[in-house]
């Protein structure tokens, strides 16, 4: 799989308090799936709109290209990895820098 860097966040600044949004975009065949890690393996807090409109979850890992965080603060700043990957090695990935000013 390729990552597509036009469709891709590059790195996000955000107030704390407000929402971030994170996208990543890939291309291959078989289509590739995109996960979602903090770089120093932490857990982090979600917004899945597929699972529950309302309510946050703690993952430390999330599938899908949209990674959907509210309300964001402080200790959610950091190095997050979206790793692209199918059938056919090897994956990729993108690191995507959230900073959060307070």
């Amino acid at each position: 799989p390729d990552i597509d860097d036009l469709k891709t966040s590059s790195d996000v600044i955000v107030n704390e308090g407000d929402d971030a949004h994170l996208l990543c975009k890939a291309n291959g065949h078989p289509k590739p799936e995109i996960v979602w890690l903090r770089e120093d393996k932490k857990t982090f807090t979600i917004h899945d709109p597929h699972r529950n409109a309302t309510k946050r979850h703690k993952v430390s890992r999330y599938t899908g290209e949209s990674l959907i965080m509210r309300n964001v603060q402080r200790h959610q700043m950091g190095a997050y990895l979206c790793i692209a990957s199918n059938e056919v090695p090897p994956a990729v990935s993108k690191r995507i820098i959230l900073n959060v000013n307070c």
